[in-house]
């Protein structure tokens, strides 16, 4: 039963990847459909983080009150009806509505199980999980190219995604029993019993004022804002990068910039092997470390006279360089501030990911819409290092407070 509910969990967080980056892959053909400048894809990736806010800070109390399998499960289904729903948008306006429920439905699913699995599995799982969700990224934009090389339209590249949603949601339901056992079962795979019971009799939805009086929280969720910022702009504005900045078609950039996720998805594969050796703040600073080599990459077309290869070279390192900090920042939560208050912290660090995700892209549609999209290196970096002062800010905190 236990590892058949492993497999759930992964094949849920494959299903968190599928959509992610499919706006970023169809755009440079929507924007053009529906006669709206490039810069109005920030506009929708807003929507969508204000409801992945809004579903975490309520993450606490509704995975109390209903379980993390029902949350998951209900949050899966909310983000396979917003899926046909974009399938079958026919202006601008229509996506910005449906994105409300997709934005829901995804906060759910990932606030419930990130904390799920940080108290009641090991490391090297969070990793694992985390790959599934670069290996769904990964897989979305090729669903996406397959659908606009083929004549079919963007549409049925969602309409595609949401059809393995529905599936997914009927897996979810039938295996909700399996979730009542494990969390009856105890501790299994390297956490202790002492976690899980403190997690099952002292948990307590704290409010955002609660959460932030703690050593630390800010810290935690300025690196959260910083990580997801540069996760969600590259992944939104990549295609659109080679696109405008080296010239190539639409379907070939969507094509590339699935290489980004790529280099998510393998080095949380690998980094689940790492977690073995080194823990969760070396597996953060060698992450950092990764980013700023791709960062180099991509920025190095701007001043030198490269080819366009060495940019694909750097979406896959910055992919590679983003694969540990993620998965390594929240199944050191429980660690950090306690397994009773994780449910708590995780989900404020989910908000202000999506706040980062909600301001941070459309600032530089802005800016690509008003200066040059040749700054996105540039603009990447500054968020690199404000992220990775706070980590070593939090680091201090968490020591001292110890």
């Amino acid at each position: 039963m236990f590892s058949l509910l492993l497999v759930i969990i992964y094949l849920a967080f494959i299903s968190l990847g599928l959509p992610d980056s499919l706006l970023g892959a169809a755009w440079p053909a929507m924007y053009q459909e529906f006669s709206v400048p490039v810069s109005y894809a920030g506009g929708i990736s807003m929507i969508i983080a204000v409801g992945t806010i809004v579903s975490s800070l309520q993450s606490a109390r509704q995975t109390k009150r209903f379980g993390a399998g029902k949350v998951t499960a209900f949050s899966v289904l909310l983000t396979a009806m917003a899926l046909f729903g974009f399938s079958i948008s026919s202006s601008y306006l229509e996506l910005c509505l449906w994105a409300i429920p997709y934005g829901l439905g995804a906060g759910g699913v990932d606030a419930a199980l990130n904390n799920y699995v940080a108290i009641h599995y090991a490391s090297r799982h969070m990793s694992w999980l985390h790959c599934m969700w670069g290996l769904g990224a990964s897989v979305g934009p090729y669903i996406m190219g397959f659908a606009l090389t083929g004549g079919q339209g963007w549409n049925m590249g969602y309409r595609y995604i949401g059809m393995l949603q529905i599936v997914l949601t009927v897996i979810l339901f039938l295996s909700l029993p399996l979730w009542k056992g494990r969390e009856q079962a105890g501790s299994q795979d390297g956490n202790t019993s002492d976690a899980d019971a403190a997690y099952e009799e002292e948990v307590r939805a704290l409010s955002l004022a609660d959460v932030v009086r703690i050593p630390g929280a800010k810290e935690v969720m300025a690196t959260f804002f910083c990580y997801c910022a540069i996760e969600q702009t590259a992944g939104l504005w990549a295609s659109s990068y080679l696109v405008l900045r080296h010239g190539l078609s639409a379907e070939t950039a969507a094509w590339f910039a699935s290489l980004f996720y790529v280099g998510i998805t393998a080095g949380r594969a690998l980094s689940g092997f790492l977690t073995l050796k080194f823990n969760d703040n070396q597996m953060i600073r060698l992450g950092i470390g990764v980013i700023v080599l791709g960062l180099v990459a991509l920025f190095a077309p701007l001043v030198l006279p490269l080819g366009s290869a060495i940019s694909f070279a750097g979406l896959i390192l910055i992919g590679l360089g983003c694969a540990p900090v993620y998965p390594s920042v929240i199944h050191a939560t429980p660690e950090r501030f306690g397994p009773e208050k994780s449910q708590a912290i995780i989900g404020v660090q989910m908000a202000s990911a999506y706040v980062g995700t909600c301001v941070m892209p459309p600032v530089f549609g802005l800016i690509a819409n008003h200066v040059s999209v040749a700054l996105l290196p540039v603009y990447l970096l500054v968020l690199v290092v404000v992220m990775g002062g706070m980590q070593e800010r939090l680091e201090r905190k968490i020591s001292v407070s110890k």
